[in-house]
């Protein structure tokens, strides 16, 4: 399949390599070359809307930046959502809305915004429903120069999906995320699940300079070998259909953000990973190390 991309990696798209009409990014399971996971980031002026049909893939919309309404329209009746939304993703935890397969979306953003459509191609039909920001679970994992606050808005066992498995990490300047190196794709029942994943960054500038970071993907003997190491910047996307992923590394002085989005073929939906046995035994060092002073960056609000 010839990708319809200009890219030096198939594996790294560069800010507006993945655009496609309103959306700065549209990753399809078809231009990715495997069979779940998606996304797309809209960006919409004041006032604006934009329709889509969700086919067979179950969809979040999650700002950004900015505030919307969400109407999903299907033969089961008609649902919408008002997303307070936040001013960025360096500013708090944002609520969400869940579309579900065969329905037809709006999103209407009446001061404009930036808001991400993650995806996944699925089976079950489940029911569209509103996600409040004060229910998303904020997660501080690792500790010293690997802490990072994982807010687990749609992880397995947090938010009920039929494939889609998302979240977002923050990673203070300096620090690295995604390590020890882990991989997902292998289906060993209980120990690993197979999970396609997508990387997409933003970084918190410094004076007007913006941020960078890097990222690391490493064959692991499975699937296609991937192999990345990327310099990302912010709109950037990184997509791992294998391999050891991580680090993800923030430069000093700038914060960096991800939000992953997965899915896979495996029945059960679980993320379950298995650790570069070279690193793991970094695990056993967070409990002798304070988590970094700066985290969180910010909570989820109370209920």
């Amino acid at each position: 399949m010839t990708s319809p991309y200009r890219m030096t990696s198939p594996y790294h798209l560069p800010a507006g390599r993945a655009a496609d009409g309103p959306y700065a990014v549209a990753v399809t399971p078809e231009h990715a070359g495997w069979g779940h996971a998606e996304l797309r980031v809209l960006e919409l002026p004041a006032g604006a809307s934009h329709t889509f049909d969700t086919g067979d893939s179950e969809w979040i919309v999650l700002p950004l930046g900015g505030g919307c309404t969400v109407t999903a329209v299907d033969d089961f009746g008609h649902d919408t959502f008002r997303l307070t939304g936040r001013d960025s993703v360096f500013d708090g935890v944002s609520d969400f809305a869940y579309v579900p397969r065969d329905a037809r979306t709006t999103v209407f953003a009446p001061a404009g915004g930036r808001f991400a459509l993650a995806g996944a191609r699925c089976t079950r039909r489940l029911p569209a429903r509103h996600g409040p920001a004060a229910g998303v679970p904020v997660e501080l994992r690792g500790s010293g120069a690997c802490s990072r606050q994982v807010n687990n808005f749609a992880a397995a066992g947090v938010f009920a999906c039929d494939r889609l498995i998302a979240v977002e990490v923050l990673t203070p300047g300096g620090n690295w995320s995604s390590f020890p190196p882990h991989k997902h794709d292998e289906h060993r029942p209980g120990e690993e699940s197979v999970l396609e994943e997508i990387y997409y960054f933003e970084f918190a500038a410094h004076e007007g300079v913006p941020g960078l970071g890097y990222q690391r993907v490493a064959p692991s003997g499975h699937g296609r070998g991937t192999d990345v190491l990327a310099e990302v910047r912010g709109g950037d996307v990184v997509l791992i259909p294998d391999g050891w992923h991580g680090p993800s590394m923030a430069v000093p002085g700038h914060h960096m953000y991800y939000l992953n989005v997965m899915a896979g073929p495996d029945p059960e939906r679980a993320w379950l990973i298995s650790d570069h046995p070279d690193h793991a035994w970094v695990r056993g060092t967070w409990p002798d190390q304070p988590v970094d002073p700066r985290l969180p960056l910010y909570t989820a609000p109370s209920p």
